[in-house]
């Protein structure tokens, strides 16, 4: 009898154990965040003024400005007359005036080619009036000096295109080489931080494929192909050691993946960003179609740190190539185009330095 009992003991022993362990596995299972996203949203990063402290909209108030997309561009994508005349000198502006600069003018784009999303996200049950929570203000805080200078850097470069080579008083010009030019022109990376860090929604493009292992968290974005390689529970590498998205380590707090990115070169895809930006990002999932993402922006470019959040809801659609292809062919057209204003410009030069005196 004191065999059958102590045999019975050690087997519910064994049994106790093997329960825990199942309990500890369960426990330290992470989540899979993998899956393919689309982060299109009409909310803006920034709270527009009109809104003023309020960090929400009303359903209606959302309903409204999907309204208002989705007339715009549907007057935008409507067909064209084959019968109409060439645009005149300079371009047009199309209907919606927030994408004048990209799409209108010369009619580089229409309708077709943007992909805002159809509605503001909704995070908590409510409609957020902006992505940035941090500062209170929803906004952008005000640039350092360091900021500033870049900002001014960057303004002396900026022009209204003349059609004359406006920057040969000015010694130095925005054509002068390849390596001027921005690099979502050159097609090193993809416009407006849509790779991140942070990853922010653009004007187009704007699928994310996650694929997750123990080891490895790859972040492929749909704009230009760029993938993020985070290493789990690694160490940063060298500061030395420097690329256009940054060194990104990743650990997980609970159920969250924190992913902290630094040593980015020095035009990081974030806009006036320094090559000291430290990014940290926090995913996890809301539901099994949905991840909550979350980011705080530290940079000595901007007077204080900034962050933000909003959804990443699943979608069926496929990530196919994006073949960006205007490093390969329209780089040249600008470079030359700017060779031929300033042959102008000097033929115009050399001919009235040959003209009678005044």
């Amino acid at each position: 009898m004191q065999k059958f009992t102590a045999r019975m003991a050690f087997i519910a022993s064994m049994a106790a154990l093997s329960s825990g362990a199942q309990v500890a596995q369960a426990t330290t299972e992470k989540p899979d965040l993998s899956g393919t996203y689309n982060i299109a949203t009409l909310t803006p990063l920034q709270r527009p003024e009109e809104f003023g402290d309020r960090e929400f909209v009303t359903k209606e108030e959302a309903e409204a400005t999907a309204k208002y997309w989705a007339e715009n561009l549907a007057k935008d994508d409507a067909k064209s007359d084959p019968d109409r005349d060439a645009p005149p000198e300079g371009g047009v502006e199309i209907y919606i005036p927030e994408f004048s600069g990209a799409a209108g003018g010369v009619g580089g784009y229409n309708a077709f080619y943007v992909d805002i999303g159809d509605s503001k996200f909704r995070l908590d049950g409510m409609y957020r009036t902006s992505i940035i929570n941090q500062p209170a203000n929803g906004r952008l805080p005000k640039l350092s000096p360091q900021g500033m200078q870049k900002a001014m850097a960057q303004r002396a470069n900026f022009h209204e295109n003349t059609g004359t080579a406006w920057w040969l008083e000015k010694g130095v010009g925005p054509y002068d080489n390849p390596e001027n030019r921005p690099l979502a022109e050159r097609c090193i990376l993809g416009f407006g931080s849509t790779a991140g860090p942070p990853a922010l929604p653009v004007m187009y493009n704007n699928l994310k494929r996650i694929v997750q292992t123990d080891d490895y968290v790859i972040i492929f974005n749909e704009m230009n192909h760029d993938a993020r390689v985070v290493r789990i529970d690694a160490e940063h590498l060298p500061d030395s050691t420097r690329s256009w998205l940054g060194d990104s380590i990743g650990y997980w707090d609970g159920d969250t993946l924190v992913v902290e990115t630094k040593n980015f070169r020095e035009e990081p895809g974030l806009f006036m960003a320094s090559s000291e930006l430290h990014v940290t990002e926090r995913f996890s999932r809301i539901d099994e179609n949905t991840l909550r993402y979350a980011f705080t922006v530290d940079d000595p470019n901007w007077a204080e740190p900034w962050g933000g959040e909003y959804p990443w809801p699943a979608t069926e659609d496929k990530v196919y190539e994006y073949a960006c292809h205007e490093g390969n062919y329209a780089l040249g057209g600008i470079l030359r185009g700017a060779r031929v204003l300033e042959a102008d410009a000097m033929n115009e030069s050399a001919a009235g330095s040959d003209g009678p005196a005044e």
